[in-house]
């Protein structure tokens, strides 16, 4: 199959979190399978041509509507079996953000969308699947039924897969005669919402499929609780919505080969000793108490509301004061969260250590280095710090929403099955009694605890079955496009 990947992130050119691992891993894995793909994203002002690229001869034309024609510059280079597109448009991507103004993210990303349709259509490439990813892309199946619809890519079925339903891309409704979208979308059972028009709304109902990143947020997202205004589409859209379990790149997450961290290991005899050494490296990267003997609890994460942070933060003052553990975070994000962490670190010197920043090699030693890592997401569509955590020994302590309740099995006491300890109760005290079961798995049941370790190692998470679940999508949704077809 051709698939055309529509992203505005794709790890390592742009990340903001999983949204560009998953883009980049699934197209690899795809490609590996014989596929031919090609993703399509924003040249930021940080991400420079490298030597194997090229620039296309022609400016590609980016027609908008019959009086708005935009010209812009596209750049090629070949990732790991698939080929990489970059639209050069300084305008909208000369510097280094990746996300700023959301009226104005719309113009620019709905740009990449219909420029990526016409660069296919210039250069004749047709893709059989259009793969778009998130409401910064969710014009594309909508651009497929009504503008695009009577050209050669008019006939490509499209997949849109949805990754924090939160995010929708509600703007004012002059972005429609932007891009000459006829008046018929602007209705409630369309792009219409709350007198402006919903990106991620037009994407669920125009997709030949739909896709989330794991099977209990799609269940959750149809109802109201999760479905954030929008789950009487998805019911209405059940039957084409399907979760697919997000993977890791096994490359990139192992810890037999990371060279980030302070010791390889793997789940066999070097395991014990391989988990000690990181510790001590954690330990002294974070100026904590050089203490062996001590369970270490890590988060990484973008500091919001959504992951549950506040309630860490709430019950951190009580365990610190009087339980044997210590604390590492890594991450940025609401101030007034970024302030109580750093005030804890100050409050716990030895004990809590808190870096306001991003730092990949940081984050690779946390995982290696931590016993226990914190998940306590309000909703959590699928999550991958989880599984790099089981993948590197260290058990997660996880609510039991979305992606989280799909992939952490919780400790079966006392008989050591499981990879984590699991929690229902969206609220503190949930939180804090499984971080009392924690520290009782460690202290009191330490053969419980390395089974579990070693429990967790054994999954896996790599793309292969998932890949296989989006090929299955694939073929149904270009059936559903163009009947006999495959």
């Amino acid at each position: 199959m051709r698939i055309l990947m529509l992203s505005p992130e794709a790890t390592p050119f742009a990340k903001t979190g999983g949204l560009g691992d998953m883009v980049s891993s699934l197209s690899k894995t795809l490609a590996a399978a014989g596929h031919e793909v090609h993703l399509f994203l924003p040249l930021y002002g940080h991400i420079l041509p490298g030597p194997d690229w090229t620039a296309h001869p022609d400016p590609v034309a980016v027609h908008l509507s019959p009086r708005n024609t935009l010209f812009c510059r596209v750049w090629s280079a070949p990732f790991h079996g698939t080929i990489a597109h970059f639209l050069e448009y300084n305008n909208f991507f000369g510097t280094s953000q990746i996300y700023g103004e959301p009226v104005r993210d719309a113009y620019r990303f709905t740009f990449q969308t219909a420029a990526a349709l016409d660069f296919c259509l210039q250069t004749g490439w047709i893709p059989d699947i259009v793969h778009a990813h998130d409401w910064t892309t969710g014009l594309a199946p909508v651009l497929l039924n009504t503008t695009r619809r009577g050209t050669s890519i008019g006939n490509a079925a499209s997949v849109f897969t949805i990754h924090n339903l939160r995010h929708q891309g509600l703007v004012p409704a002059g972005l429609m005669p932007w891009h000459h979208l006829p008046s018929w979308l602007y209705t409630a059972d369309n792009l219409e919402c709350f007198g402006g028009i919903n990106l991620m709304k037009g994407a669920l109902y125009h997709a030949t499929k739909i896709t989330t990143v794991s099977p209990n947020y799609a269940r959750e997202i149809q109802t109201p609780a999760y479905g954030c205004g929008l789950d009487p589409v998805l019911r209405f859209r059940a039957s084409n919505l399907r979760g697919v379990l997000n993977g890791l790149d096994l490359d990139e997450w192992n810890p037999a080969t990371d060279p980030r961290i302070a010791a390889k290991f793997t789940s066999g005899k070097d395991l014990t000793s391989g988990k000690a050494a990181n510790k001590a490296a954690l330990q002294c990267a974070y100026q904590l108490d050089p203490d062996p003997g001590t369970p270490v609890f890590g988060i990484i994460s973008r500091l919001f509301d959504q992951k549950g942070l506040d309630w860490v933060a709430d019950i951190l003052p009580g365990l610190l004061g009087s339980a044997r553990m210590q604390f590492v975070l890594l991450g940025t994000g609401e101030k007034w969260l970024e302030a109580r962490f750093a005030a804890l670190a100050a409050r716990f010197p030895g004990k809590c250590g808190v870096s306001i920043a991003f730092d990949d090699s940081l984050s690779h030693l946390i995982e290696a280095g931590s016993d226990f890592f914190l998940m306590p997401s309000r909703f959590e569509p699928c999550g991958l710090n989880q599984m790099y955590s089981m993948r590197y020994g260290t058990l997660p302590i996880a609510r039991a929403t979305g992606g989280l309740a799909d992939t952490v099995l919780d400790w079966g006491e006392p008989g050591g099955g499981g990879t984590g300890i699991v929690f229902n109760d969206p609220n503190a005290d949930a939180l804090l009694a499984a971080v009392h079961r924690a520290l009782q798995l460690y202290f009191d049941y330490p053969a419980h605890f390395d089974r579990l370790r070693r429990n967790a190692m054994s999954r896996d998470f790599s793309w292969a079955n998932s890949a296989k679940e989006y090929e299955r999508i694939y073929a149904v949704a270009i059936r559903a496009r163009r009947p006999g077809s495959v």
